[in-house]
Order: structure tokens, then C-alpha cells, then sequence
């Protein structure tokens, strides 16, 4: 099936345009960071492809059906700060909420659905606390399982709000481990993400996204002086070594180190003037 595609796509809240004509194509089995500054757009349109946002023009498909069909289920991860986690449901009660449409006429989970609930907490590293409260997790344990309700609508498209945004550097380290297998089995995957060295260097592509679709390509071939300027408003320098590339805030240029990242044998720093 062809993957995700967008088409002149505007999104508006009112008279307020959030996203104009917006072309992006991604086949199936792709995965795409979205990187870009707070208020930018990145999380509408990452709501329109998943279909729970109506363009203002244009279009988004999933597998060549319209965004939000339920012939070609979806999976979506929101940001952990737009949760009320203090709602009193239980881990294995919100896993089990992803087939909520497709439960049929009863409205409770059944065997099947009971076991496979339990399978995808133990592949999150979750299954000893399928009876826990959601408010008593931390914060890796909350992101997992909304992640693993996702999963378990089988979905063709993976699609992530700020994933790691708040984790550790192992829950961080886990995450992307599993996007990566997620998307080696075929699964397409789009993620927003403010963390261009941790997160965005590791992806094959970057979309950078500022009320439009600013640049779109490989992180050594989009993350230009120029490309960093109109997306983030930040004079940055960009240097290259071979397959070493280092971007920092003008003029300082210093880099923070920890944040080393590696992808296909290309190594990338993104660091700000300290």
C-alpha cells in the first residue's frame, strides 16, 4: 500500500493558519522526523494524518485511503503533557482503548484481546503492571503505554508526538530501539521531536516545519545555516569533516558533547552558544 501523503494541505483553527500547502510524500514502510520550533505545526499536522484534524484544503492519505479510515488503522501517541493522568484507569485499561472501534457489539475486551493486551505490555517491559493505576507510573512507564496502546491496533502507520520528550537517556535509548524494529517489520513511522541531536540524526529523513514545510531530506542535506535560520530564527554555523557534521549557535560555536548521535556511518552535533 503507498504510505502517507499529503497534498496542498492547509490546516486552520478558525481564521488561524496553522500549516499552508503543505506536499509531503512518505512510502510505505518510511520513517520521517518532524523538527521545528513550539507553535510551528509539527503536532497539526501530525493530527492530520492521523485523521483527527479536517484540512482546511488539500488532502492526507494513509495507504491511499483518506487519513482516519478505519481500514487502515493508525496509531498515535500524543504528547505526555496533554494527559490527565490523573484519571483512574488502569495500564491494561488504556492498552485495550485502541481497539475501542473495533470491538464489536460487546463493550468489554475479550480472551484474544485480554492475551494480546498482555503480550505488548510484556514487549514494553510493562507486564507487571497491567493492574497499576497510570498515575502511579513514572514518566518512561506513561509514555510506554500510550505507546503500547498504539501497538496494539496493529497499526500500518506509527505516528508520535514528541515520544521522548522528558525521558531518561535509557527510556530515551529503548524507545527509538523500538520505532527502529517497528519500522524494519514495515511499520511507517512519523515523529515530532525538538531534539535534533538525539532524535532527529538517527531518522534517514527530516521534514523541517514552520507554518509550512521549510526544508525536507536528510539531516546532512537539510540542516543548512540557512535551513536552521528560517525554521528555528537562530544564526547557526554549520561544519563539516568528512562525515563529521557540526552545527552551533553563532558565533560561539560551542557544542554539547553529550549529545553525540550517529546514523548510516554520519555523525551530527547540534549544539547552542554556551
Amino acid at each position: 500500500m503507498a504510505g502517507i501523503a499529503c497534498t496542498r494541505l492547509t490546516m486552520a483553527y478558525g481564521s488561524t493558519v496553522a500549516i499552508r500547502d503543505v506536499n509531503l510524500q512518505l512510502p510505505d514502510g518510511g520513517l520521517l522526523a518532524l523538527v521545528g520550533p513550539s507553535g510551528a505545526g509539527k503536532t497539526t499536522l501530525l493530527q492530520a494524518m492521523a485523521g483527527q484534524l479536517r484540512p482546511a484544503a488539500g488532502s492526507v492519505s494513509v495507504g491511499g485511503r483518506p487519513a482516519g479510515s478505519r481500514e487502515v488503522p493508525i496509531g498515535y501517541v500524543p504528547q505526555v503533557e496533554s494527559i490527565d493522568w490523573d484519571f483512574p484507569i488502569t495500564v491494561s485499561e488504556v492498552v485495550l482503548q485502541g481497539r475501542a472501534d473495533r470491538s464489536g457489539p460487546w463493550p468489554w475486551a475479550g480472551r484474544v484481546e485480554r492475551r494480546e493486551c498482555g503480550e505488548v505490555l510484556e514487549r514494553l517491559g510493562l507486564g507487571d503492571l497491567a493492574r497499576r493505576r497510570i498515575a502511579e507510573l513514572s514518566g518512561g512507564q506513561q509514555q510506554r503505554v500510550f505507546l503500547a496502546r498504539a501497538l496494539f491496533r496493529r497499526p500500518v502507520a506509527l505516528l508520535l508526538d514528541e515520544p521522548t520528550s522528558g525521558a531518561d537517556v535509557g527510556t530515551k535509548r529503548d524507545i527509538l530501539n523500538l520505532l527502529f524494529e517497528l519500522n524494519a517489520a514495515g511499520t511507517t513511522v512519523v515523529l515530532t521531536t525538538h531534539d535534533l541531536n538525539g532524535v532527529a540524526t538517527h531518522l534517514p529523513r527530516v521534514a523541517m516545519v514552520r507554518g509550512a514545510v521549510v526544508a525536507d531530506g536528510r539531516p546532512s542535506e537539510v540542516f543548512t545555516p540557512q535551513t536552521l535560520f528560517a525554521t528555528f530564527g537562530a544564526e547557526m554555523a554549520v561544519f563539516r569533516h568528512g562525515p563529521l557534521l557540526l552545527a552551533a549557535e553563532a558565533p560561539g560555536h560551542a557544542l554539547d558533547h553529550d549529545h553525540e548521535v550517529r546514523h548510516a556511518g554520519e555523525q551530527m552535533l547540534v549544539g547552542s552558544r554556551s
